[in-house]
């Protein structure tokens, strides 16, 4: 049944025009696509580049960001199902540089590709301060994402700081801490023993090019003078004044497993059809066994009640029917991508503005397509109050080493008032040791990380664990 009504795409661009205004979002591309790759809808909302005017289309090119990691997560499915490795061997041994040497078990590959190594978030180690530092540059004629030093440099640098870490959100596979740098080891992997020489060169010809991908690549550079990139809008610095440029370097993981891919309208819908005829391309090729995609998709660690992480992919269910996704923000990035098996729908949103609700859109889109409401009902929480001892423990300061921090203060009344990065949420506690923040498009669950003593020494707030760093 075709569920694209009038009335439903009235909801859904009201929805979009709303979140537009709300977030000062620039540009923002929606499309919706079945399994055989026919195009469903398609519609371009703002600009590619405000300031000139300059619309968007189907070649754009926009940031992907975190969406890049279900792309790493497939290169090693696809290296396992070739026989160069196995999910369930020890990173170690694929990395020398990484000896995992405070860890009393084995990091493994699996643990990886679901965030469950162990590791607390850590400051990003950037593209071109690092490019600066070694006193070399980007170029079209010998690029960063090609140079054997430069990626020498990087995975030294990644895999020295997690050695570091002396205290970890719990043991190897055992919970879920967003990690940047694990996907930035998964791509060392392939970069080293796929045979290909580089992770771009392996994303190019056995991913991109296969799914006819033409307008996608991990660079920097040659984005940045493409006149069909979309300019990147952010707000930096204490002011939070507007940065709009076309720097695709600007806070560009070292390396490239984890946000580097560049795409487009047209080359995300390839890709969103391919697991929606579980590996195959349009064209019949066969980018991954059946199998591949499964372990892909499987429920492996928990995000927040009813989202699981899988291997680089985020499992829901909508209804009876199960949502595969993933969203993605750097600066001048917010992108998502799901698929819906059931109903063999694929959904793309892509804008050139940071910090823009994206999820909001594919999350009402997808409900649609699925036959719901478009407004997505929310869970009904029964209002409990802190224990004394939950209150007391909680309490305290917590920091992130990506830079995010938040503080958790008893109240006379016996709740915990949060502040977080200056601003004050409303944390409502709703389990024993798990409070809610609701948020206008979502809600961001706070969950006690506590030690074999019962002790609090981290919480989980969104997808991170943040270390407590101070008592109140």
């Amino acid at each position: 049944m075709n569920y694209l009504t009038p009335d439903n795409i009235g909801a859904l661009e009201a929805l979009i025009a709303q979140i537009m205004n709300e977030s000062e979002a620039r540009g923002i591309a929606v499309g919706f696509t079945d399994a055989s790759g026919a195009i469903l809808y398609e519609k371009y909302f703002g600009y590619r580049d405000a300031e000139k005017k300059l619309p968007i289309d189907r070649d754009t090119i926009f940031g992907m960001a975190s969406v890049s990691k279900s792309f790493t997560a497939l290169a090693i499915m696809q290296m396992q199902a070739d026989g160069l490795l196995s999910v369930n061997d020890p990173v170690k041994n694929y990395i020398p540089e990484f000896t995992n040497k405070n860890q009393k078990e084995p990091v493994r590959i699996w643990h990886l590709l679901c965030h469950s190594g162990g590791f607390f978030p850590l400051p990003r180690i950037v593209v071109d301060k690092t490019a600066k530092e070694m006193g070399i540059a980007d170029s079209l004629e010998n690029p960063l994402i090609y140079r054997e030093d430069f990626a020498d440099e990087g995975i030294r640098r990644v895999a020295e700081r997690l050695d570091s870490q002396t205290v970890f959100v719990g043991r190897p596979g055992q919970r879920l801490s967003y990690c940047n740098d694990g996907f930035g080891l998964l791509s060392d992997i392939v970069r080293r023993h796929s045979g290909y020489g580089s992770f771009a060169a392996y994303l190019d010809k056995r991913i991109l090019k296969p799914l006819g991908m033409n307008r996608s690549n991990i660079g920097f550079l040659q984005n940045t003078l493409d006149e069909n990139a979309a300019i990147l809008y952010s707000k930096e610095g204490g002011d939070k004044e507007w940065r709009c440029d076309r720097d695709y370097e600007n806070n560009a993981f070292i390396l490239h497993g984890g946000g580097a891919l560049k795409s487009t309208m047209g080359d995300m819908l390839k890709y969103a059809a391919m697991y929606l005829n579980e590996g195959l391309a349009a064209d019949g090729t066969r980018i991954i066994d059946r199998h591949s995609i499964e372990e892909m998709c499987r429920p492996r660690q928990v995000m927040k009640p009813g989202i699981y992480y899988g291997y680089g992919l985020e499992t829901r269910q909508l209804g009876d029917m199960t949502v595969i996704e993933h969203g993605g923000s750097l600066p001048g990035v917010s992108s998502n991508f799901s698929f819906c098996p059931q109903t063999g729908i694929g959904i793309i949103v892509l804008c050139n503005t940071m910090d823009v609700p994206v999820y909001a859109i594919a999350e009402t889109a997808m409900r649609i397509c699925c036959g719901l409401s478009p407004k997505e009902e929310r869970i009904a929480h029964h209002p409990r109050q802190w224990t004394a001892e939950e209150a007391k423990q909680l309490a305290g300061s917590y920091v992130s080493g990506e830079g995010d921090a938040f503080t958790l203060t008893p109240e006379e009344d016996g709740s915990l008032s949060m502040v977080c990065n200056g601003k004050k949420e409303n944390l409502k506690s709703i389990y024993p040791w798990q409070g809610v923040v609701r948020k206008k498009y979502t809600d961001a669950y706070l969950t006690a990380v506590r030690d074999e003593e019962g002790n609090v020494f981290a919480a989980q707030y969104g997808s991170r664990v943040f270390p407590k760093v101070t008592v109140s």
